[in-house]
């Protein structure tokens, strides 16, 4: 094709323009072409050639790694190109399942690892250019000298597996092993309610963590705990062994106040008084025996009900009483309710009966008679508050399921985070 003069001048002018735009440099005013001059113009420039580069992958923890955490961050990036497949299984052959992000750019594992498992990754990607590449990859887990379980029971021990319990339940953390990491086991124990109520955890001694709530639940919340402890290096070579989980609902208000002043035990159900109980209390004082001093008092204070049992042997040589002293015995107790760890009682005792709402007798359980002790039996559940009132002796201790007895600043001072 022949252009005229004029033509031949237009698309040079283009030519000039698109140089200097490729430049950095903007020509305000380039004459104008038709058409075909503009075609031509384009394709006297050479297209940039396609990439030949296979997509930069980096994989973690690299290929190769040993004593990796089992919760440690395990993921396939693309760094350029994108991913097509991963693969990911374990020494036995199993596949772990994953997920990419939708750019497929990232890919990591849905589930937790194992202990002392060895991982093989396949990877497969494309480049920007669309060339295809593939690597493998592989690590070991490490095996942990020590490994603990946790237990999520009520203060009885009962697994707090579903049902109703009493506004006054308490959480108990149970571990296997001493934990000298407290705060990070703390940190990883986590309880929700609906709806939600302020609480904290308590350690009584180095296995065994307490959380209750600022005031007593109200009927009707639900609770959920979670221990998630699996892969936590809670000290000294320990880890946990596995997560836990519990879920349960707070049932009707049930409050119980024994007050010794009137030697009676007056039952709420929702705010409202159902029944009152004469009863006999501890008789007070001490007595050492093979050098160990044992109170009769029954402890002022805040319990719960543990659990019951119809019947349950008590034995005084259980807390150190010879069953053949002055104040020894061994008798077979129907209905009995269960409130503290060291062997508070309300049950039935049909000797006392004379001195129940008048005396204090017992060696520190509340005595009541055969009618009453039944229905309280029946009436009672786990996490039932029983208020102990106007009793002499040393007040009633946490160990001993005096959780509520605490005031809630004394009681946030348990906790490894304040």
């Amino acid at each position: 094709m022949i252009l005229s003069r004029r033509a031949r001048g237009a698309c040079l002018g283009v030519v000039l323009a698109t140089l200097a735009v490729l430049g950095g440099v903007v020509i305000s005013a380039a004459p104008r072409c038709p058409q075909h001059c503009r075609t031509e113009a384009a394709a006297a420039l050479p297209a940039p050639a396609p990439s030949q580069d296979p997509a930069v992958i980096t994989v973690t923890p690299a290929d190769g790694s040993t004593d990796v955490d089992p919760l440690a961050k395990i993921n396939v990036v693309a760094q350029t190109g994108m991913l097509t497949a991963v693969k990911m299984v374990n020494d036995a052959g199993k596949p772990v399942p994953g997920v990419a992000t939708p750019d497929f750019k990232t890919w990591k594992p849905t589930v937790p690892l194992g202990y002392g498992r060895s991982y093989t990754l396949s990877v497969s990607s494309r480049g920007p250019g669309g060339v295809p590449s593939s690597l493998t990859s592989t690590f070991e887990t490490l095996v942990p000298s020590n490994q603990t379980e946790v237990y999520l029971a009520t203060p009885g021990g009962a697994p707090l597996d579903g049902g109703r319990w009493g506004i006054g339940t308490i959480v108990v953390a149970h571990f296997d092993e001493p934990i000298s990491n407290r705060a990070i086991a703390e940190r990883h124990m986590i309880v929700t309610t609906n709806p939600p109520v302020r609480g904290s955890w308590y350690w009584v001694d180095n296995q065994n963590a307490r959380w209750r709530p600022e005031k007593y639940y109200a009927p009707g919340t639900s609770v959920k705990v979670k221990a998630n402890i699996y892969g936590l290096p809670l000290g000294d070579g320990l880890y946990g062994q596995e997560d836990s989980t519990a879920a349960f609902t707070i049932g009707d208000a049930h409050i119980s106040v024994a007050d010794d002043n009137t030697k009676q035990v007056s039952v709420y159900d929702n705010g409202r008084i159902v029944r009152t109980m004469p009863t006999s209390m501890g008789m007070g004082g001490t007595e050492t025996i093979n050098g160990r001093t044992l109170s009769f008092w029954t402890p002022p204070g805040v319990y719960t009900v543990m659990d019951k049992a119809n019947p349950v042997i008590m034995d005084s040589s259980t807390f150190g009483l010879p069953i053949n002293s002055r104040l020894g015995y061994r008798e077979t107790i129907p209905y009995a309710t269960r409130i503290s760890t060291d062997g508070i009682y309300l049950h039935q005792l049909n000797s006392t009966v004379w001195a129940q709402g008048n005396t204090d007798t017992s060696h520190g359980c509340l005595n009541l008679n055969g009618e009453n002790a039944k229905w309280f039996f029946d009436f009672s559940v786990p996490g039932d508050v029983v208020e102990v009132r106007n009793t002499g002796g040393p007040s009633l201790q946490v160990w001993q399921n005096g959780d509520w007895t605490l005031p809630w600043s004394e009681w946030l001072k348990g906790s490894a985070l304040h």
